[in-house]
């Protein structure tokens, strides 16, 4: 049945104005969505809310029928930051997160193995953080993330804090990961590349409050590649569209001045 958000709206106490207004659009079962929007815009806030990390003021998040009223095991998130345990090998960090799905030590050994080969990460699997690249970080993330199995994937700018090479290695695997794994995504970003590479659909925010502005359809083929003229020429579009709502965005933070 997919995701549902259905009029999605969120004022945090004492607020000027809503953050979040009226948010509303369905995700299908394996879908790739990609939000994006000017600073500010509530990007964030609305996957803390699908997740169950925020509650709207209303409104309601549907998964498969279901109200979403709290965190739960069929939404994993990964932040822009691995948050990773110190303490722990990449192994027993992959591991943790099954702490509670009752299986065996031995099945979630396996669980684990699995997922750090998809992402790469074999023959480090008894590495801790601090001897990881950023890059590395955030590939076990991802495969924690991955070994819940959940229905749903909430990516939070995940490749924010690391350089552009690594970067763009990483948006090659986790598109690969995707491919393989076939979860549903909900992938914030700030980039309009990123967006374009990823995404089946894109969501546009507006600011002030954040609303839904436009939802575009990328029917490029995969894998993709940025220098095409097809993806140059939707880049530009978007880019446009981002343009006009940051300059909304200003010109009412002078009125409001």
């Amino acid at each position: 049945m997919g995701l549902v958000l259905n009029n999605i709206t969120k004022r945090f106490e004492q607020a000027a104005h809503d953050t979040l207004q009226d948010i509303s659009f369905a995700i299908e079962e394996g879908e790739f969505i990609c939000v994006i929007g000017p600073s500010g815009c509530g990007k964030t806030t609305l996957l803390n809310i699908i997740a169950g990390l925020e509650f709207p003021t209303s409104g309601d998040v549907i998964l498969d029928g279901e109200i979403i009223k709290e965190a739960g095991p069929d939404r994993a998130v990964m932040f822009q930051e691995s948050a990773l345990f110190p303490w722990l090998s990449v192994l027993d960090n992959v591991i943790f997160g099954l702490q509670l799905a009752g299986k065996s030590k031995q099945e979630k050994i396996e669980i684990a193995h699995y997922y750090l080969e998809m992402v790469q990460l074999t023959h480090f699997e008894s590495y801790h953080p601090h001897q990881l690249s950023g890059g590395m970080k955030q590939r076990a993330a991802l495969a924690r993330a991955l070994a819940l199995d959940s229905k749903v994937l909430l990516m939070d700018e995940p490749f924010a804090s690391v350089d552009k090479q690594t970067r763009n290695k990483l948006r090659e695997e986790v598109h690969d990961v995707w491919t393989k794994a076939k979860k549903t995504v909900v992938f914030i970003t700030h980039s309009v590349e990123e967006a374009l590479f990823f995404a089946d659909r894109i969501i546009l925010l507006g600011s002030n409050p954040g609303v839904v502005k436009s939802e575009f359809d990328v029917s490029l083929s995969r894998p993709r590649h940025i220098e095409t003229p097809d993806f140059i020429a939707l880049r530009a579009k978007l880019l446009e569209e981002i343009r006009i709502e940051v300059d909304k965005s200003v010109e009412q933070e002078y009125k409001n001045d």
